[in-house]
């Protein structure tokens, strides 16, 4: 019995219906751009496994700050304790936000991450004996799977059981040029009902909805409003923090910043589950107080993590390099090149880039469910040909490990071009 034939055995995969799936590919080994399944079969991972790995597969600088740390302190509590990797790390964070993020709060992942500030902006106005209960989200958002974040996510069929569990939402539609004004409407009349505690967003990109984009003019406008109504803004940069958009983070596209931010996915490069919360002064100083009840409980038996701090370290140095800016750049240009080639296509509605990030969406009959017929025959179409990508619907997109190469880049262009024929 092979490693896919067990894993049927074993496990439950995340997203998947086990009856209509067969056997998984079982990988046995990564490198930069690259996997192997334990067939000897080559895989392009061209969405960086699932967005976290801009720094390429068994990374020998992660990986040597990680031993180092692991003989050093693997772990040690963060409750009544300290310890050196995580004030060096929020130091280096704190150093590349936005200037007016001040505290550090660590966690496991993106959707605890996003739970986690959603809470603080409830209790914030709970602690201040203020009432403010709902907040404010785009359609077709997505950012987690724990309650808080799943409430906040727009994507029904991930939520429609538990709909009658969830923190109230009332969501606004994503700005579209067209309808800018009507969103930004829509948002002003919400804040000033005074019910709501923040305004909970994608910032630019929203990713599990096909890399959906909107101009940062209009999300300004947003900030806003909501800072005009004292309503707290979270940016959820899971997905599109450390590069992806082309700057380090996509909040440094505006001029407006942020009450809190989000962070997760490439902010260990792919190797330890590591997340971050990102606080103003101001919301940070609405737990400080002589009652021990306004303190903030919330917590994990591996919050700040030493070996995870020491992987995040690690992994910004990488971001910074002179070289790996240069791959982000050239990515982008590669991406701009394809989109011209490839934007009249018959078949093709429209495509979209920002930064490593490309989109194209298929021009379809009928609205194509998320996981229907047409994601699933292009999906198979890729894996069959060692290209990870996994198509949105009827939106192939690609967001690739920051070190792929040029002829890596260029096989996955020309199977998507192939992948047309067939749809």
């Amino acid at each position: 019995m092979n490693l896919s034939q067990k894993d049927k055995l074993y496990n439950w995969h995340p997203y998947t219906q086990h009856k209509t799936v067969g056997l998984l590919p079982a990988i046995v080994k990564g490198k930069d751009a690259l996997l192997w399944d334990e067939n000897g079969k080559e895989y392009i991972d061209a969405i960086a496994s699932w967005w976290v790995n801009p720094f390429g597969h068994s990374n020998q600088v992660i990986a040597d700050a990680i031993f180092k740390q692991l003989t050093t302190l693997e772990h040690v509590l963060f409750g009544g304790f300290t310890h050196n990797v995580a004030v060096e790390l929020a130091e280096k964070l704190l150093s590349i936000l936005p200037n007016n993020q001040k505290k550090i709060f660590y966690s496991d992942n993106g959707s605890t991450a996003v739970e986690v500030a959603i809470k603080v902006a409830l209790q914030y106005n709970y602690n201040k004996g203020i009432k403010k209960t709902k907040i404010i989200a785009f359609e077709d958002a997505f950012h987690g799977d724990t309650f808080g974040a799943m409430a906040a996510s727009g994507i029904s069929f991930f939520t429609e059981a538990f709909k009658g569990s969830l923190l109230e939402v009332t969501r606004i539609p994503v700005p579209n040029n067209e309808n800018n004004n009507q969103v930004l409407q829509q948002l002003e009349n919400l804040v000033k009902t005074n019910d709501y505690a923040a305004f909970i967003f994608e910032p630019l990109v929203l990713g599990a909805a096909g890399m959906v984009m909107y101009p940062p003019e209009v999300l300004n406008q947003l900030i806003a409003i909501c800072k005009q109504n004292n309503v707290f803004t979270i940016a959820d940069e899971v997905m599109t923090g450390f590069g992806k958009t082309g700057k380090t983070f996509a909040c440094d596209y505006l001029v407006e910043k942020p009450d809190m931010m989000c962070l997760s996915k490439a902010l260990t490069g792919g190797t330890i589950p590591l997340a971050i919360t990102t606080f103003s002064q101001e919301i940070f100083e609405g737990f400080y107080d002589d009652d021990t009840n306004k303190a903030l409980f919330h917590g994990h038996t591996f919050t700040a993590n030493p070996t995870g701090c020491a992987a995040a370290l690690a992994s910004i140095s990488l971001l910074e390099n002179h070289e790996m800016q240069a791959n982000i750049l050239r990515i982008n240009q590669s991406h701009l090149e394809f989109e011209r080639k490839i934007k009249n296509h018959p078949k093709v509605k429209t495509t979209r880039v920002l930064g490593v990030i490309f989109a194209l969406e298929i021009k379809t009959e009928s609205q194509e469910s998320y996981y229907g017929t047409m994601r699933n025959k292009l999906y198979n179409f890729f894996i069959e040909r060692g290209i990870i990508l996994r198509p949105v619907g009827n939106i192939i997109y690609i967001l690739p490990p920051y070190i792929i190469t040029k002829n890596q880049l260029q096989k996955v262009y020309a199977t998507i071009e192939k992948a047309l024929e067939i749809v």
